[in-house]
């Protein structure tokens, strides 16, 4: 029997995610895929998946799941979220084995916008122009072109058993100094004057509530346009930020437009998207600016600690039962203190 997940509970922007829907740009196609490409690629990583396999993207409202017809084991990786197998509380990077019946709750914790679960096989949805993303405002890929609900199931095919006990997945790849965003200027900096420029550098911008998977809307004092607003409609990049007539910008996020009329100050570098997606409405960034050398270098300083094996230390459970004690040969026996011969 193919085992199933089961959507118990799914909040807003839970979706089927995986590397991206590349190449169709060119047809007003977005390209969709993880917002935090390095949480999504450890988390398959962790497993044996396939670079770019297809994961549960959750957000911050959260996801609770079960599994039907046979256990399945997952990784969890991402922003520090409060994850719960059968009420007990786990670290927030974990690989486990789900049982049927168990129940798996994924919730907003300390910090981060989202996490990841991936499963050991393949979530098997059809693929949509090479992809299994999901992308709502177009119903296109995922599931039905929407977000996971209640009730819902996913069936798993090629499932695999490769996770012995629950057990913390190391994240420490995914760490960074916690300094500004790193962008490179342009390419349509020349759009702006230097102190306009500097004024966007040295400010603490705030992630707007009304930021989404396609842009992150900041606030904070309107920067003011050297050679105004509009331009003629030009490619953009994941992390390129436009910066409208209102003067406030946007950070061009997994689900950005193809192109754009808008000039683009700057664009977050790569090594620093997943960073970027982290912050929480509310939240607050700075950015620092970097050549395109030191972007490409630190691209590929995070895609080399991204191939290193991925370490996971078993967690203690946190009751054992006599049986439990027993079984691992940590006692001989047990005494029963009411019992007349004291055995």
């Amino acid at each position: 029997m193919t085992p199933m997940l089961a959507v118990l509970s799914a909040g807003p922007g839970v979706t089927v995610q995986d590397a991206g829907r590349r190449g169709w740009s060119r047809w007003g196609v977005t390209g969709c895929g993880a917002m935090d490409p390095a949480a999504f690629h450890l988390a398959n990583r962790a497993l044996g998946n396939e670079a770019g396999a297809a994961a549960i993207e959750v957000a911050t409202s959260g996801l609770e799941i079960t599994v039907e017809g046979g256990a399945l084991d997952v990784a969890i990786v991402g922003g520090d979220f409060d994850i719960r197998l059968d009420g007990r509380r786990l670290t927030a990077t974990v690989g486990l084995r789900l049982e049927p019946g168990g129940r798996l709750a994924i919730r907003a914790g300390v910090s981060g916008a989202w996490c990841y679960l991936a499963v050991a096989g393949t979530i098997d949805v059809p693929a949509v122009l090479g992809s299994r993303a999901t992308h709502i405002r177009s119903g296109l890929g995922g599931l039905g072109g929407r977000g996971l609900g209640a009730g819902d199931r996913l069936a798993i095919s090629g499932a695999r058993r490769v996770i012995e006990t629950v057990s913390a997945i190391d994240a420490g790849v995914l760490e960074a100094d916690g300094g500004p965003i790193r962008v490179v200027l342009g390419p349509q900096a020349d759009h702006f004057t230097d102190d306009q420029i500097a004024a966007f550098l040295e400010r603490e911008w705030r992630l707007s509530p009304r930021s989404d998977r396609m842009a992150y809307a900041l606030e904070g004092p309107p920067l003011g346009h050297a050679r105004g607003h509009d331009i003629v409609s030009d490619a953009v990049a994941h992390g390129a930020i436009q910066v409208p007539g209102s003067g406030l910008p946007f950070v061009l996020m997994a689900d950005r437009q193809p192109t754009g009329g808008y000039p683009k100050i700057a664009t977050v570098i790569g090594a620093d998207l997943g960073r970027m997606a982290q912050i929480r409405p509310g939240g607050t960034v700075r950015f620092r600016a970097v050549t395109s050398d030191e972007a490409v270098a630190a691209r590929r300083t995070l895609a080399d600690r991204l191939t290193r094996p991925v370490r996971s230390t078993p967690m203690v459970r946190g009751e054992l039962s006599t049986a439990d004690l027993i079984g691992r040969d940590l006692v001989s026996g047990v005494v029963d203190a009411h019992s007349d011969d004291g055995r």
